[in-house]
């Protein structure tokens, strides 16, 4: 495996490392993406109204408990095509749930004193959202994004079984030819860029979130 990455020829050119890392970031991110605007926008409508909240958790949580190759391979025979959009539509799967989930409970859990206070001086329900109630459960939504990386970031190496590419390629091709060392390095690439990632919004959580709401 030392020898695989040691070696210039594997990390130049179109299948080279630094275009897989690219490929498997942006299939991360384009799900991501999506995930944080369908979960999001529900998450802090349910939360903020107490309304719907039983029937979006626990679909949430049914999605969460699909099989990802399962999934990949439903939305292979429901799209008709063997490209991005399955890929897409079984990242985005396990994307919502996490997301969707932390968001609620951050706005649920928000002290009903504190929004009646807020209330009180004449803050209309937009501005009680914005200006308190997000603010307050902003650990808990960067924890949602934070975990549904890991997944999407993880599950993304299933791409290469639909012939696209990303870090995937390397596991998929490597068992294939029984080339170990090229299936170890894809491996472990993907569990650095999780790492990466993880520290990544580790210190966007330090940067967003309120200094009074930091634990010590």
């Amino acid at each position: 495996m030392w020898e695989y990455l040691t070696d210039s020829f594997n990390w130049s050119g179109p299948e080279g490392i630094w275009a897989r890392i690219i490929e498997h970031i942006w299939y991360t991110f384009a799900a991501l993406g999506i995930s944080a605007a369908i979960a999001l926008p529900v998450g802090l409508r349910i939360g903020h109204t107490r309304r719907g909240a039983f029937l979006a958790i626990n679909l949430g949580n049914a999605a969460r408990a699909l099989p990802s190759l399962g999934l990949l391979m439903l939305a292979v025979l429901l799209t008709d095509q063997i490209g991005f959009l399955p890929v897409l539509i079984a990242l985005v799967a396990l994307g919502i749930p996490p997301i969707l989930a932390s968001t609620y409970a951050g706005l649920s859990g928000v002290d009903p004193a504190t929004i009646d206070a807020a209330r009180g001086m004449g803050m209309t329900g937009r501005e009680i959202l914005t200006k308190v109630e997000i603010p307050i459960a902003m650990p808990l939504i960067i924890s949602g994004l934070r975990g549904a990386t890991l997944q999407i970031v993880s599950t993304a190496t299933i791409a290469a079984l639909v012939s696209l590419g990303g870090l995937g390629r390397y596991v998929v091709d490597g068992l294939k030819l029984r080339d170990f060392p090229q299936m170890f390095t894809g491996a472990l690439l993907v569990a650095l860029l999780a790492i990466g990632l993880d520290v990544l919004f580790a210190v966007l959580g330090r940067v967003v979130v309120s200094n009074g709401l930091k634990a010590d």
